[in-house]
């Protein structure tokens, strides 16, 4: 464990016989906290006999070397060295620029791509990353927007050349699955960066052949594009600061579900489509990283109620590190869909690109964990209302000290009282914009529960939009 490394919740996934909130987990199956190694010592004899040259005198009539030969193995150095210097000058100089030039990287293997051949047709990353999210939804409004290569930006599509028939395989392309809901019309002024349109000559296949630039959109009108119907809820507007939260009613969260293995609680998630789960990657490790394992129960309040559903497939995000909690991020694929029933089962909305978070931000978190550090699983769902907090406030050495990385947020009280602690790992952290809900985080650390100066800390599912539109797409 990294010295620095904080303390973590003790809701944290699934650990059997293994309670320590203070210390990193080990493997599931290593009973020590370290890994034991028969000692090893040092022989106190030398293992070879060194080989001592012999004296050897030079014969009386046999020539010193000369003065000019000295200087010319002095001048073969000299000359040399400084080939040797320059040399990693050079190399030095080329890594820097290779590395400083580097416009965009593929998200697993981290390799270099140039803007220019991001979304061009040929896949240049090893898993096709830089192919598979070249179309995306922008703020609050849900604008579509297109990635231009030439351009080297994001450009908005232009109204013009297009087909509303275009609009469900736009969001197939992107990973959502029968679940289109509507595009419509936003009025735009002109952008000096262009815009992106389609051309219809082109057969609407592969999307990057049939999207094109432009310097003006004529009709002034951008498309705006709902892939999923997210984000409705029969929450009222109390923001009230209560202290153990307060009891959801029927309808208040309908994403939220519980992941239990064996009937029995660990982690909650949230629902994003009818087939995806999101949750934190450290409810995942080890042995719950296999899918048989987990049962997803959705729809209840009740702890013990809900839809069952069983999971196809669990994905941690592959740069996930269990001892700093960096990108803390999984998914789950259920085996069937769920049956959104307008009221007690439905999606909450994955953020767009540019959304408008301020510090201070009024979220909520929920769940079925523990109401004070210590207690038990509670029966029914919670909710409490938390300002979001900047990174710098919680990088403060008297709060994170440095911990917070920018995959990371926080949320909550300095004073304490109220803490994701009333959450549950995995669980949402969600704020109201535009009437409708969004997910901002998942519950991944903190220190304790509700303790001064220790707000909760959250994946920041904004920065990970790629990673999961990519598995969407690639899980199909």
């Amino acid at each position: 464990m990294y010295p620095n490394a904080p303390p973590f919740y003790d809701n944290n996934g699934y650990q059997p016989e293994y309670n320590n909130i203070y210390t990193s987990r080990g493997p599931y199956y290593v009973n020590t906290p370290y890994s034991i190694h028969p000692p090893h010592y040092v022989s106190p004899a030398p293992q070879y006999l060194p080989q001592v040259t012999p004296h050897q005198s030079v014969a009386a009539n046999q020539q010193a070397t000369s003065k000019t030969g000295i200087l010319s193995r002095k001048k073969i150095c000299i000359v040399s060295a400084i080939l040797i210097v320059a040399a990693v000058i050079i190399t030095a100089v080329l890594c820097w620029y290779f590395l400083s030039t580097c416009e965009m990287r593929c998200g697993a293997s981290s390799q270099c791509v140039q803007a220019s051949e991001w979304c061009d047709g040929t896949a240049q990353c090893p898993n096709g990353e830089d192919e598979s999210y070249c179309v995306r939804l922008y703020g609050q409004n849900f604008i579509l927007q297109a990635y231009s290569p030439s351009r080297a930006a994001w450009l908005n599509m232009c109204f013009d050349d297009w087909r509303s028939a275009y609009a469900p395989m736009v969001c197939r392309g992107m990973g959502y699955r029968s679940t289109y809901l509507r595009d419509g019309l936003e009025d735009v002024t002109n952008d000096l960066s262009g815009f992106a349109s389609i051309n219809t000559s082109v057969p609407f296949g592969k999307l990057y052949r049939s999207i094109r630039t432009r310097d003006y959109c004529p009709s002034r009108k951008v498309i705006s594009l709902r892939c999923i119907d997210c984000g409705v809820s029969t929450k009222g507007e109390t923001t009230s600061r209560i202290v153990g939260g307060t009891r959801a009613t029927a309808g208040d969260w309908p994403w939220q579900v519980s992941l239990q293995l064996r009937q029995s609680h660990v982690c909650g998630g949230s629902i994003i489509t009818p087939e995806w789960i999101v949750t934190a990657a450290h409810c995942v490790e080890g042995t719950g990283s296999y899918a048989s394992i987990w049962t997803v129960y959705a729809g209840s309040i009740q702890l013990s109620g809900g839809q069952a559903s069983f999971v196809e497939r669990v994905i941690s995000h592959p740069k996930y590190h269990s001892d700093t909690k960096n990108y803390d991020i999984a998914l789950m694929k259920l085996r069937t869909r769920l049956p959104f029933d307008g009221i007690n089962i439905k999606p909450v909305c994955l953020p767009n690109a540019g959304m408008p978070w301020t510090d201070t931000q009024s979220c909520w978190i929920s769940g079925w964990g523990h109401t004070y550090q210590g207690g038990t699983t509670q029966t029914l769902l919670r909710a409490a209302s938390v300002p979001l907090i900047s990174s710098a406030v919680c990088n403060s050495r008297s709060v994170y000290n440095g911990n917070i990385t920018s995959n990371m947020m926080c949320a909550g009280y300095l004073a304490g009282g109220v803490d994701s602690c009333q959450g549950d790992s995995g669980g949402p952290l969600v704020t109201k914009t535009n009437n409708l809900w969004w997910l901002v985080g998942d519950t991944s650390w903190g220190y304790g529960c509700a303790n001064r100066n220790k707000p909760g800390v959250y994946g920041n599912v904004t920065g990970f939009l790629e990673w999961i539109y990519n598995q969407m797409q690639k899980y199909e």
